[in-house]
């Protein structure tokens, strides 16, 4: 039982030897985050480039994308480089970075999947004073508070995790996560349980219960209201609940595969590890994309602005080539 140093390497036993089935893996691994970076930089760039879109919903939207990057950034490099190696390991400090980021994806994920929430019900149930409400101060307020809040708090559970004795050295998982490390020790962690399950309570239950009383208030206010309205803030609604619920999937299927792996097949262990990870950072600009208008719209004007930009510049140089052909006869 030793407490761990910089040169210790842990090892993966949940990949198979190099073969065709982890090829094929690694393609569609290679595939999805390929279509993850793209669509969330689109995002990005879209947002970043339509002025319009400078508005609260959409600023939280970016923080999301760029959210989402770091998420699938943090795991599916290292898991594809995992596929196609012989040996399956990560140094410890790699592991605990590895750790934090993960955990600072997913609360930060949800708390402003919150924020989003609390946007949607100011617009709604207090039309008249949202400009009043979500002041540019306000927004920047929140957003520090939703990045600040939870990597300090979470800095705190990697330190206690990371002081932990350690006497085993494989991790039966794809990719390292707070629990999988805290089994690698010999000792109890109860002081880094207690504080677990405060960060539990303060970054997933009390969000989730702002978001649904939230929605309950803008339910009861959409029914009093007209159809036009019901049918403009089911418009504007549907988009996060989508993200809201499909996340929150996500991490309940990764609660089940952190406790409860030991009495599931090694494939659906697989696919509840990876789901958690890979499916959300890639829906969530998909289904903004699709669904909100303004969104899809940019994008046009983005599209045909830059192709008309090209189109004219093709002109122009054909233009002065042609010129410089005709004074050269």
């Amino acid at each position: 039982m030793i407490l761990p140093s910089l040169n210790i390497t842990l090892i993966f036993t949940s990949y198979g030897p190099p073969g065709a089935l982890n090829y094929g893996v690694f393609v569609i691994s290679l595939a999805v985050y390929l279509t993850t970076v793209f669509a969330n930089v689109t995002l990005i760039l879209v947002i970043c480039l339509d002025t319009s879109l400078h508005k609260p919903m959409y600023i939280f939207l970016f923080n999301l994308a760029i959210n989402g990057l770091i998420g699938s950034s943090t795991v599916l490099p290292k898991i594809m480089e995992n596929l196609v190696d012989d040996m399956k390991d990560i140094l410890y400090t790699d592991c605990i970075l590895q750790v934090f980021f993960i955990n600072i994806y997913a609360t930060c994920a949800y708390a402003i999947l919150t924020l989003m929430a609390y946007d949607r019900y100011v617009s709604i149930c207090k039309p008249l004073q949202y400009h009043n409400i979500m002041t540019p101060g306000k927004i920047r307020l929140l957003l520090f508070i939703v990045y600040c809040v939870p990597i300090c708090s979470l800095a705190v559970q990697v330190y206690l995790t990371s002081r932990l004795p350690m006497c085993r050295y494989t991790i039966n998982k794809l990719f390292c996560d707070n629990l999988a490390v805290v089994n690698l020790s010999c000792a109890k962690n109860t002081w880094g349980d207690l504080y677990g399950i405060c960060l539990v309570l303060a970054f997933v239950v009390l969000p989730l219960i702002f978001v649904i009383l939230s929605y309950v208030r803008i339910l009861f206010v959409s029914l009093n209201a007209s159809e036009n309205a019901r049918k403009k803030a089911l418009k504007t609604c549907t988009p996060h609940l989508i993200t809201f619920i499909n996340f929150s999937l996500a991490s309940l299927f990764s609660v089940i595969y952190n406790r409860f792996n030991f009495s599931l097949s090694k494939e659906v262990n697989v696919f509840m590890s990876i789901h958690f990870i890979l499916i959300p950072p890639l829906l969530h600009p998909l289904i903004y994309g699709i669904r909100t208008k303004e969104i899809s719209n940019s994008l046009t004007k983005i599209l045909q602005r830059k192709i008309l930009a090209l189109g004219f510049n093709l002109k122009t140089e054909q233009r002065s080539d042609d010129a410089l052909f005709i004074s050269t006869k």
